[in-house]
């Protein structure tokens, strides 16, 4: 199965063909992970530069462990301190790291379309690592590969996406990733923060949480995106949690074996209970430990994927 991408900029781009060589290649990947030694030394001379303009605990971590044990050289830029702040333009900024000749920039931004422009700047690979509200592909790919790991399949598995649907960069990456590959994908959350005209995507909506979990595979919350909000899109946050967090009395209603995801940061209590963000159902932890497996992946497809196997490049 070929992979033909340059860049990881959006799972929209992306073939069902793209996301499983992705999957299947993040599986072979995990039990680098599992190793007492934890590095191969697939992309050793290679040099990776993570470029956030945004705050990111678990994405940057994720990314520099992913990058480490594929050997490559591993650069995280810090904004605060850079030229960013004496009013270097993004363009020169990228451009100026180019120059330096890493194979690949991972790049985080506030704006939506910053990564697909630099992909058009430069000629190194680009990986968005999230960008404003249009999308998080690392993000919708960990969580599509926690649940096939899961459940064996994502096709006709209902999935309820529960939240900041509006603001949510990891919500348009699921839903592109879960149609793609035949899951049946319900929304739900205020209808102040429900993107207008989203049906169209193949989505269903409704704004009764408990209809929504109604027989559900999966429940994924999305965590409130307070600081993109220009203006207050609810009453408060305690009403909020009274009518979108999810309890413990929701979980009767969906199936038995049912899936509990979140991207984290969590808000306990309001997006999610504590107990069930502890519980039996939740795999929140093993998204974060499955992230590795797969930025792992893509690092190694957009870079050279197309010239080696997993196995082969394992053993370089």
């Amino acid at each position: 199965m070929h992979f033909s991408h340059h860049h990881l900029l959006s799972i929209q781009e992306l073939t069902a063909e793209d996301i499983t060589r992705i999957m299947d290649t993040a599986a072979s990947f995990k039990e680098v992970s599992n190793r007492e030694v934890k590095r191969v030394p697939t992309l050793r001379g290679h040099t990776i530069v993570n470029l956030f303009y945004e705050p990111s605990t678990r994405t940057r971590i994720s990314f520099e462990i992913a990058a480490k044990r594929l050997s490559a050289d591993v650069l995280n830029v810090a904004i605060a301190s850079s030229s960013v702040v004496k009013g270097e333009s993004l363009k020169d900024t990228v451009k100026t790291i180019e120059a330096m000749q890493p194979s690949i920039i991972v790049i985080r931004h506030a704006e939506a379309g910053v990564p697909q422009m630099v992909s058009r700047l430069i000629n190194c690979s680009v990986i968005n690592a999230g960008d404003g509200s249009h999308e998080h592909p690392t993000q919708g790919l960990l969580d599509m590969f926690t649940i096939r790991e899961k459940k064996g399949r994502l096709d006709g598995l209902r999935v309820a996406i529960i939240g900041d649907i509006l603001h949510s960069r990891v919500a348009r990456s699921n839903i592109w990733g879960l149609i793609k590959m035949g899951a049946r994908v319900v929304l739900c959350g205020p209808p102040t923060l429900m993107p207008i005209g989203i049906e169209k995507l193949g989505v269903e909506i409704t704004y009764n949480l408990l209809e929504a979990v109604r027989d559900a595979d999966v429940i994924m919350l999305l965590r409130l995106q307070l600081e993109r909000q220009k203006t207050s899109m609810f009453p408060t946050i305690r009403e909020y949690a009274e009518f979108y967090g999810l309890q413990e009395s929701h979980l009767q209603a969906a199936k038995s074996d049912v899936l509990i995801m979140h991207p984290g940061p969590i808000n306990r209590d309001i997006e999610i209970s504590g107990a069930i963000a502890d519980g039996q159902h939740s795999c929140i932890l093993e998204q974060v430990t499955n992230g590795i497996a797969v930025r792992m992946a893509v690092l190694y497809l957009v870079s050279m994927g197309n010239v080696h196997t997993v196995a082969q490049a394992s053993s370089l």
